[in-house]
């Protein structure tokens, strides 16, 4: 509880589309010079900015000097109830639903447009249809990926 005290979340700038590069880099030069740095945060739904929990602002400002596409240290800080949101996975079948048409973008049938017959969300699978010939029932399951291009109504 103590090091939780100790510590805040800070945000960093940074080249949009090389979050995950600049969280990476970060990752190495604080365990290379052992600075205080608990967790490197480079969620998907904030571009262009990554979220590190550290000692200080100044250890922050330390490893980001010579990492590329590290833009600025954000002033300020936040706290945990902030960013709790970007730690609760997301569904992967979340907006999609059945009598959907979706194109699978994916696996042996990438390209391929199909309507869905089944949702399942406690195990996060979808079942479809493929509209080609013979419509043939696909189990999906969390590595079917499919976008959607028309829902029902």
């Amino acid at each position: 509880m103590n090091e939780e005290a100790s510590t805040a979340i800070y945000v960093v700038k940074t080249t949009a589309n090389q979050e995950r590069t600049v969280a990476n880099l970060m990752e190495k030069v604080a365990k290379k010079e052992h600075l205080g740095i608990h967790a490197i945060l480079a969620p998907d739904e904030l571009k262009g900015y990554v979220l590190v929990e550290a000692e200080g602002p100044e250890v922050v400002d330390q490893v980001i000097q010579n990492v590329p596409h590290a833009r600025i240290l954000v002033k300020g800080q936040s706290s945990f109830t902030e960013i709790a949101h970007f730690l609760v996975p997301k569904l992967t079948v979340t907006g999609i639903t059945e009598g959907s048409i979706v194109e699978l973008i994916s696996g042996p049938f990438k390209g391929e447009k199909a309507r869905v017959k089944r949702i399942d969300e406690t195990h996060e699978e979808i079942t479809v249809e493929l509209f080609e010939a013979n419509p043939v029932p696909v189990l999906g399951s969390s590595g079917l990926a499919v976008t959607i291009v028309m829902s029902p109504g």
